[in-house]
């Protein structure tokens, strides 16, 4: 499988128990990574893969997918929105509440996906952890075998996408190029 990642961009937050949920039950990993390596440096989550192929030098950086972790308290209800005077009331109950850290996939494929070399494969289980997350979306311009693809994947929900080459007339030029995101569509 030959691909390349062009355009990504990522908003994915989920809990970073799920995260590792996911890796320990083993996914189904593309054929060219042969494990995921996992590391923690403070407040960043590095996925690193590792190669099937041993001709691959080990000194070659592969690609790896880095998110920032965060805490955040999750209430088991809504907590109540203060209005109004509180003189003389009685104490308030505590709503139930745990610390529950996240791990932020968020920004661009520099960002969130780094390294060419299994770029392509490391995408599809960002993708497949896109899957996973209740909160955020992935969007990505991708080429598979010579075929461009459009990825949008929205709180855990793959949706419609759809890539639109057009040509717009600049002063500077006969024409200009870009990407640019209109509701589901992506136009390069």
């Amino acid at each position: 499988m030959s691909g390349r990642v062009y355009r990504l961009h990522s908003t994915l937050e989920l809990p970073l128990e799920d995260v590792e949920t996911y890796f320990e039950n083993d996914p189904d990993l593309p054929p060219e990574i042969a494990d995921i390596d996992i590391t923690r440096r403070n407040n960043t989550l590095i996925i690193k893969a590792v190669a099937s192929d041993e001709s691959l030098s080990k000194y070659t950086p592969t690609a790896q997918l880095k998110a920032s972790v965060s805490e955040t308290r999750v209430y088991e209800e809504e907590p109540p929105r203060p209005g109004g005077p509180q003189w003389g009331q009685e104490e308030e109950e505590e709503i139930p509440s745990e610390l529950v850290e996240f791990a932020c996939f968020k920004g661009d494929r520099e960002t969130v996906l780094q390294n060419t070399a299994l770029q392509y494969p490391m995408f599809l289980v960002l993708r497949d952890i896109a899957r996973q997350a209740e909160k955020g979306t992935l969007t990505a311009i991708t080429e598979l075998d010579g075929e461009l693809q459009a990825t949008r994947i929205v709180e855990g929900d793959q949706r419609p996408a759809s890539i639109e080459v057009v040509e717009t007339p600049s002063k500077e030029s006969n024409s200009g190029n870009g990407v640019n995101w209109r509701d589901n569509k992506f136009i390069s």
